[in-house]
């Protein structure tokens, strides 16, 4: 049973990632946009992949991983590298949160921040993912 728990929770993992590092690229280009028609494709796409597979990936992750620590919560909360991992997901959900409020801004104001800074905003999920991985494969301590 755990395994299975514990698949999920990757899976779960892995389409939350594909969400967070698709959804700044297109605010990027959202924020390149000028013609209504651009504007408004691009707000639909954020919408959709916000609403219908960062947040429930988010919250199915939370909640596999969540049961996986309840089933042995001895043993897993007593792992220094375990504490680091959550508070680093914790960081990577407020990250989700700020995106979605940044969903909403951008349809008002769709120039309100340059596309350079949604590049460079798109690269902490990044950092964030390294050290989570390494984190789980490793245990470094």
């Amino acid at each position: 049973m755990f395994l299975y728990i514990k698949a999920f929770h990757i899976i779960s993992m892995v389409c939350w990632f594909a969400g967070i590092f698709y959804l700044p690229r297109l605010f990027v280009y959202h924020a390149m946009s000028t013609d209504t028609p651009s504007l408004e494709r691009f707000a639909i796409m954020e919408r959709k992949l916000y609403r219908g597979i960062m947040t429930p990936s988010m919250i199915a992750t939370w909640c596999f991983g969540l049961w996986m620590i309840s089933l042995a919560p001895s043993v897993y909360l007593s792992q220094g590298w375990l504490h680091a991992k959550l508070l680093l997901v914790v960081l990577l959900s407020i990250y989700h949160l700020m995106c979605g409020k940044f969903r909403l801004k951008l349809i008002e104001n769709p120039h309100y921040k340059s596309h350079v800074y949604w590049r460079w905003f798109n690269e902490i999920p990044v950092i964030i993912l390294l050290i989570v991985v390494i984190l789980a494969v490793v245990k470094p301590f």
